[in-house]
């Protein structure tokens, strides 16, 4: 099982060939996939966000499952924060990940190998 960090999602769409062949593995062990409410807030706020990729992001999140951010996400978020240092929203992205059990798939491990219990893949 994964949680997608928004720069996994990003470099996809831009087919960026060592991410798109590691998603596509991914996709094809039929595991659960799922990325933070945060995440898609992220990818929808680029300012040079165009019609293309807006849609080529639509499209993927059909296929994965957003992990809206409640309480429980907002506490442990944060506590990673608080602890960690972390941006608020890594802080969730984290909290998504490890509340849901998942490896946390992403290109900014420098960021999030603070934390102990994070299991991280990286692209």
């Amino acid at each position: 099982m994964y949680t997608l960090d928004t720069n996994a999602i990003l470099y996809y769409i831009e087919n960026d060939p060592s991410v798109v062949s590691t998603i596509e593995e991914i996709f094809l062990r039929h595991a659960p996939v799922y990325i933070s409410a945060i995440t898609e807030l992220e990818l929808f706020s680029f300012p040079s966000l165009n019609f293309i990729d807006a849609k080529r992001i639509e499209d993927f999140i059909k296929i994965i499952v957003v992990i809206p951010v409640d309480s429980q996400i907002a506490r442990r978020g944060g506590s990673l924060r608080a602890r960690y240092k972390l941006r608020t929203p890594d802080s969730v992205i984290a909290a998504t990940a490890m509340l849901t059990g998942t490896q946390l798939v992403t290109r900014n491990v420098r960021d999030f190998q603070k934390i102990p219990d994070l299991q991280i893949l990286k692209i």
